[in-house]
Order: structure tokens, then sequence, then C-alpha cells
């Protein structure tokens, strides 16, 4: 019956609830009478025949106002609103007619005062009474009734401003999930009803989980800071519940809410990190009007760059790569924010100087940022030379082609583990450091470029990090694998890292080392056990057996740090930034770089990974490593003899 009239037609489910409209005003017309003292027996049918326009002239008003148009799986409160407002409507047009009628006896001449009077104000009164309770009743029980056949999720809806109220109509109307109440923080609020949900305090969100067995909590707090949204979330994440969050205002802005803008949560959420509104000015400075160069455009931070360059107004474009399918990806992406002609995407390898130099020179660039590298620690380990080629001569061409070519501005993207390192990838990059330390700091060379390095630690979401990896790793249901229980490193959004190593390339004078504030390092375990709770399961551990989600500790990687650090030495300085330091390190004068890279490019030759190390020993302040060579090259040899 059910599966009948949900298949139904509009229109065959409009007469049906004007049918029943109908009946329902004609049982509150005999309940009326009844109230009256009128036996129906006694009554002259006629007399009562009289009274049928009633409930005829009531659903016409229902027609006009737009009643039917209303689907009653979806009701709410403004439904019930439009319903009250008709039937009041009605009574009020039914009252005048009446007396109109009887006064003046041209539409309905036979209608009689006795006739009216059958009726008492008593009567009346029920009557109306039971006109609200059947119309306005029976669209609830059919609410409910069909509702049951679309119950989907039960939710709690953390946040009862507007844009709860909106997200609760949207759940309504998309029956994919079922309200169950709101929880908010407002003293005034509690233990009221919006739209027929009650208001609890948050007090009463764990005994709400547990008795409904609530499958997930929405917060709709668009306006809340990421530190607020931290708070909410660590008191949430011990109840073991789904939790997913409303985008933000500016996210909002063009539009209603909508079911579908619910995100899941992720570790930005969970850091809570301050926001620091950017300084445009920096942010204009090396890019607006300026011919723009980005290596490893396709990366997670160069692409991430790439964007925010785009954004303030650069003369050209040139984005390079030398992974094709990373640089058409964002090539097309871009191409919907800049003139094609001022967009420039280049196949390259930064390790090839005369390509980089022709680029330089050809398109007159101002301003390069140095994204290409390969960072993923373990890989490198094991590619050491790889690392080495890249890493270090990709960045000492791109250097010489950016001062041979008068090139403005050269940003050097960096990284935390270039800090005492204890792998290679770790070392690649703090020699490359050197290059562009002692490239600024030689008074023989003819330069003109103002070379600065910015280094930060990890970023969320960037290609070959553990975050994504444990996303993946709780939706196949586990386990979670993390090195080490004691693992902590810092984190830091890509968008941020990018905007902030914008600004910082904005203030080198030459030679900058800038440092990124990254807030407090965090553990990887903790995390890795808050993403599972928020996901609404459980770790499994010795404490809960019957868990869902175990999380497994695989053993420190080879080159892996427990921490890491930003700074090698203590002299450090503010900028016109809150959020980035410069600092003053040592290092070595350019003879000692181009004689350290011949021996590098010897050890290269050679698949020598002793020898780099004992180079990497002799120049790099802090530097250790393990003894065991796990060079892929070195491995195979060793198995092979």
């Amino acid at each position: 019956m059910k599966k009948l009239l949900l298949a139904s037609s509009r229109k065959t489910k409009q007469i049906i609830a004007a049918s029943a409209d109908f009946a329902s005003l004609s049982i509150a017309v005999l309940a009326a009478l009844l109230v009256s003292n009128q036996i129906i027996s006694e009554l002259n049918i006629e007399k009562v025949l009289k009274l049928s326009w009633i409930p005829v002239f009531s659903v016409f008003i229902f027609y006009l106002t737009g009643v039917y148009n209303s689907v009653v799986r979806y009701i709410d409160f403004s439904v019930i609103y439009l319903l009250s407002r008709s039937i009041a409507l009605t009574l009020v047009l039914n009252f005048i007619l009446k007396f109109v009628f009887i006064s003046i006896q041209v539409f309905i001449p036979s209608l009689s005062d006795n006739s009216g009077s059958i009726i008492t104000l008593t009567g009346w009164l029920f009557g109306v009474l039971m006109t609200f309770f059947l119309i306005i009743g029976s669209r609830i029980g059919a609410h409910y009734f069909f509702s049951a056949s679309h119950p989907g999720k039960r939710v709690v809806i953390y946040g009862a401003g507007s844009a709860g109220i909106q997200l609760a109509g949207a759940l309504r109307v998309s029956s994919e999930m079922q309200p169950v109440a709101f929880i908010d923080r407002d003293k005034a609020l509690h233990e009221t009803f919006l739209g027929g949900i009650k208001v609890l305090s948050p007090e009463k969100l764990e005994k709400l989980v547990r008795r409904n067995k609530v499958d997930e909590v929405l917060i709709a707090i668009p306006s809340a800071s990421r530190l607020i949204l931290k708070d909410l979330l660590k008191e949430i994440e011990d109840y073991s519940v789904k939790v997913r969050i409303l985008p933000g205002l500016a996210e909002l802005a063009q539009g209603k809410v909508l079911v579908s803008e619910l995100k899941e949560v992720d570790i930005t959420d969970l850091l809570g990190r301050y926001e620091v509104e950017a300084n445009q000015d920096l942010l204009d400075r090396n890019i607006k009007g300026k011919t723009v160069l980005i290596t490893g455009a396709g990366g997670s931070i160069g692409s991430e760059i790439t964007r925010q360059v785009a954004r303030n107004g650069p003369n050209t474009l040139i984005i390079l790569d030398s992974n094709e399918y990373a640089l058409y990806e964002i090539k097309n992406e871009i191409e919907s924010s800049i003139p094609s002609k001022n967009l420039k995407a280049v196949i390259a390898s930064v390790t090839n100087k005369k390509r980089m130099k022709e680029i330089c020179q050809n398109f007159s660039v101002d301003t390069i940022y140095h994204a290409a590298a390969y960072k993923h620690v373990p890989l490198v380990e094991q590619n050491p030379f790889e690392g080495v080629s890249n890493n270090i001569l990709g960045t000492k061409a791109c250097v010489e082609s950016a001062i041979e070519s008068k090139v403005e501005t050269f940003v050097f993207i960096s990284t935390d583990k270039a800090v005492r390192p204890t792998n290679i990838m770790g070392a690649t990059k703090r020699f490359a450091e050197m290059i562009l330390q002692s490239y600024s700091d030689d008074k023989s060379l003819d330069n003109v470029t103002r070379m600065s390095m910015v280094r930060f630690g990890n970023v969320l979401g960037s290609s070959g990090s553990a975050i994504p990896l444990f996303q993946s790793q709780i939706k196949e249901g586990g386990p979670v694998t993390v090195t080490d229980p004691e693992v902590t490193r810092y984190f830091m959004s890509i968008p941020e890292a990018a905007e902030l190593v914008i600004q910082a390339g904005a203030m080198g004078k030459g030679g900058d080392v800038f440092l990124l504030d990254m807030g407090e390092s965090v553990k990887i375990a903790d995390l890795a056990k808050r993403l599972i709770n928020l996901s609404g399961l459980e770790v499994k551990d010795k404490n809960h057996h019957n868990g869902d989600i175990e999380i497994i500790f695989t053993g420190l990687r080879p080159g892996e740090k427990l921490y890491e650090e930003l700074l090698i030495g203590d002299n450090v300085s503010k900028t016109e930034h809150k959020q980035i330091l410069r600092a003053q390190e040592e290092f070595v004068e350019k003879e000692e770089i181009e004689r350290l890279i011949v021996e590098l490019k010897e050890a290269e030759k050679n698949n020598d990974v002793r020898a780099l190390k004992h180079i990497f020993k002799q120049v790099i302040h802090g530097y250790e490593s393990e003894e065991k060579i796990v060079d892929v090259i070195s491995m195979q040899k060793a198995e092979t003899h």
C-alpha cells in the first residue's frame, strides 16, 4: 500500500489529500453538532446538508493557499504554519460568508436563521479544535507513515543557530538522515523545540549518543574558529561516533545549507591552528604584474603555490614539472582562472641547466619558486643518488640559471628535515640550502638575484604523507600503521604553507633562512586514535578487546627521526609577519660547495653511498646516519655476490 501511494502521480496524491481533508472537515462539522446537543436522528437531513458547503469551501481555500503543494514526507514547521494559517483563513471566511449570506439571502436564500442556530458557540469552538486536530494530525501521521520507509541515519546536529535549523530542513528533504536532537551551548535554548526537534545541552550528548544509537554528529557552526572547532571535536571524540562538519561561512556565502556540503573531519580540524590573515602587500610584491616560474608545479606544495600565484595577478605564469600528467592536471585547473596566453606549461627537469636558463631568459622571469624535489624519506634513502641529482644538482642548476638571467627573486622550498638530518633526503635539502647561502654571499658574482629559503614541517594531505594513509586504512577496516608510539611531527595545511612561503619570499634580502611557525608538535599515534574515534569507530587495544580498528607500530623507517626541528642554532629574529621568523645559520663558502659537488658526482659515478654519507658528515652540521646501506642497487649487488 505504502509503495503504491509513493509511486502515485502528484495529481493523484493531491486528490487523496483533498478527499481526506473533506472527510476531516465533515467530521468536525458533525462533532460540532453533537456538542451542540443536536442528535443526528432528530435533525432534518436538509438542515445538515445546508452545512455541507463548509468542508467544500474549506478545501477550495486550502487549494488556493497552496496546502496541496506540500509533500507530507518532508513536513516541517513551515508546512504546519501554512496549514494553521489556511485553516484560520477558512474559518474567518466561513463566518463572513455565513452572515453575509443570511443577511442578503441572495446566494443561498434558503439558509435561514434557524439553520445557523443549530450549532451553539461551544459547538463551533469544538469544531474549530477538531478541524486543527484532524487536518494537522493527518499530515503528521502521514509524515511518520511514509518516513518509516526512509528512516535514514540517526544524527545529532551540534549548533541550533540558523545554519543548524537550515541543515535540519535539508535533512528532512533528503531523507538520508533523521535528526533526533540539537546540541547547543546557549542555555536559553535548552529543553526548547526548533522545528519539532529538541535542543539539549552538551552535557547530555554522551547519553544521547548511547541511548539513541546515534550514527553521526553533524557540527553546524560555520562561524566557529579553528580553535573552537578543535575543542568541539575533543569533546565528541571519546564517544566513538562519526563526525561531519558544515563548511565555514565563506564556503556557504553563495548558497543555502546543503547536505552535500557536509565534509569529513580532517586533521586541519583536529589541530585547530590559529588563523592569521595574510598580508596582501607581501603576496603581491613578487607576483603582481610579474613573470613567475614555479618548478615542481604538479606536486603538493608546487600546485598550491601555483593556485595562489594565479590569484594574485601575475603578468605571465610558467609552470614546470617533469611529471607530464601532474603538469597536465594543474594546467587544466589554472586555465579557468588565468588567460591561456599568460599561462605556459613546460615539461622539463630542473637538472637540465641549459633548459632552465633558456626558460628564464626567453620569458624574462622575475620570480622563481623552486618546489621541485624528492621528499619521501624512505624512498630517497633507497635511491640516494636520485635525491642528490634532483635536490642538490637540480637546485644548483636553477640557482645558476637565475643568477645568469638576472632573475629578481629566487625562493627555495626547504624542510624541517634539513635540520640535523638523520636521512639522505634531509641532508640533500640542507646542502641545497647552503648552495643558496654561499651564492648569495659570494661577492665575486654579478648577482642581482635575492635568494631565500623557507623551512617548514609536514603539510597535511601531501602526497606520500601519513594522514591520507591513515584515512585510507580506516576506510578499509584497518589496521592503522604508525612507526613508533613516541614519534611527533609539526603539521600545517598545504594552503597555509604555500601562502606563508610566498609572503616569506617577499621579505628576502639575500641568503635568508625563513622558518614558519608550525605551532605545537603532535604525536602521530594520538592523531591516528582521534581519526578512528571521529570516524565512528573504536580503537582496538588491550583495554578494548572488542574495538574496531587496531593501531600497529611498525618501527622507525630508515633515516626517520622521532621528532623534527626547524632551527639549527639559536640566532633567530622576528619579521613583519608574526608566523614567519628569520634565522642566521652557518654555511660554507662557494668554493667549498663546488669542491664537494665534484666529490658528490664522483660518488654518484661509482654508486658509493658510504662516500656520499662521508661528504655530508664533512659539511652538514649534526648529520648522523645509520651505518646500514639500504640503497636498492647496493643491496641487490650484495645479494648477487
